[in-house]
């Protein structure tokens, strides 16, 4: 054996990612399928607990099985930690034990870090894990506190304590996973504020990343906001109100979802559905029952999802927002992309739209194969399940309960992708980065 064959092969840190997130997904399918994790004491098909744990570490919250009938408590807390794993990254939580043990973080670890937490430097990045993970204690806790002033009468101490913590988790977490029962999700707090409105908070907080709160944090004493916060915290607002309006209007009418409820819970229902594509996954109203034109707009806000570094998926807003400045820059007549007193560098505006093409290439090659798979299901049904799964959101139109096989697989691969990034991944499998010496002469192609 070559002295080559006997070193070990060295993996990036986007290997070390993608393939950290295989192994979580795997070790939560392994115990999900145990008699101790379900309700009836009896194994559980390996697939349907492997898409269960894939949806969990991704935070997804797309199902095949009712999480509040169908897992035992043992179950749906294997999935919390799944949730709170994922949604926060494994490397954070490695990082954590390893700083309480006492070792050394290596240069590679904050490679990984970085990578992880998409930040722009490796400085401060130990000091950014503890501030995460007290950030998440406290905003979790904050969440579960008002969450249990309703759970607590509703469901008793014990049982009402654990939903608090279990729904406040999953909504800062984006995971939308809930205990309710018979795929119901948040329909019967519909007319709850408190509900609502904590879940709404806990869902924005979470997509927000921990950047932009972390600088939100400091504001009083550096009084300014990084080009990436500023981008972040205006597109944000701004599709928050563009998909409140638009739900509000299309659906005040319809009985399936606001047409029967008064003038408030009609503001308070919309607002939510505005807010949960952001990527969480709950529901206060039918999602199947919406307007064509409602799930529509619902599947333009998965899309775009949340900010990057934060639990949310989907293309994300600081993405949309540099495709969107782009845009008006060229209209403009500008040679960069400008906004805030900023421009953005080539290579930014090239990844952006490398991002958006592929995202939408998978979203449609996973659509299409569901069509065939699926063939019974309307179409915008089926895009609306594969935004959702690339989102890594988990609303769902009732399509992802009754699917097949291949498409469980389908979509098991589309939310490991919308989670790790799909770029990524490719990168991970790639792992080359090729600088091109030759400047071709320049070509000349008729565009529009």
């Amino acid at each position: 054996m070559t002295e080559a064959l006997m070193k070990k092969p060295k993996l990036s840190a986007v290997q070390i990612l993608a393939i950290g997130f295989v192994l979580v997904i795997s070790i939560g399918a392994i115990l999900l399928s145990l008699p101790i994790s379900s309700a009836n004491n009896e194994y559980t098909n390996f697939l349907d607990s492997l898409f269960t744990s894939t949806s969990a570490v991704c935070v997804t919250g797309l199902v095949t099985l009712d999480t509040g009938t169908y897992w035992s408590i043992f179950g749906k807390i294997v999935i919390m930690l799944l949730i709170e794993t994922g949604g926060l990254g494994f490397m954070s939580f490695t990082v954590f034990i390893a700083i309480i043990l006492g070792k050394k973080i290596t240069l590679k670890d904050r490679l990984i870090m970085q990578e992880s937490m998409n930040t722009f430097s490796i400085q401060g990045l130990v000091k950014m894990v503890k501030y995460i993970l007290g950030f998440t204690i406290i905003i979790q806790s904050l969440g579960a506190v008002l969450l249990s002033t309703q759970f607590i009468q509703q469901f008793g101490l014990k049982v009402g304590i654990f939903y608090s913590i279990f729904h406040s988790i999953s909504a800062f977490c984006n995971a939308g996973f809930d205990l309710f029962g018979n795929y119901t999700s948040l329909v019967s707090y519909s007319s709850n504020p408190i509900v609502l409105l904590t879940i709404s908070a806990l869902i924005i907080i979470g997509g927000l990343g921990f950047t932009v709160s972390l600088e939100i944090y400091n504001y009083k004493k550096n009084r300014k906001l990084s080009i990436h916060s500023k981008i972040v915290l205006y597109i944000t607002v701004a599709l928050i109100i563009f998909g409140f309006l638009l739900i509000f209007f299309i659906e005040y009418e319809n009985q399936k979802t606001l047409g029967a409820m008064n003038f408030r819970d009609k503001v308070l229902n919309a607002f939510f559905a505005s807010v949960t594509p952001r990527t969480a996954g709950f529901n206060s109203i039918s999602t199947d029952g919406m307007t064509m034109a409602g799930k529509f707009i619902t599947i333009i806000l998965m899309f775009i999802g949340g900010a990057s570094g934060s639990t949310a998926g989907g293309l994300k807003v600081t993405t949309f927002g540099v495709l969107l400045f782009t845009l008006v820059s060229v209209l403009n007549g500008r040679e960069d992309t400008e906004v805030f007193g900023r421009r953005f560098s080539k290579g930014t505006v090239y990844k952006a739209f490398t991002l958006l093409s592929i995202a939408t290439i998978l979203v449609l090659i996973v659509t299409i194969i569901l069509t065939i798979t699926e063939p019974k299901e309307l179409f915008i049904n089926l895009l609306y399940e594969a935004t959702s799964a690339f989102a890594t959101v988990g609303l769902t139109t009732g399509v992802t309960q009754n699917i097949g096989s291949i498409s469980k697989v389908t979509l098991i691969i589309t939310m490991y992708l919308g989670r790790v990034g799909p770029l990524t991944v490719l990168l991970a499998v790639i792992n080359k980065k090729k600088k091109n010496k030759l400047k071709y002469p320049e070509g000349k192609i008729l565009i529009g």
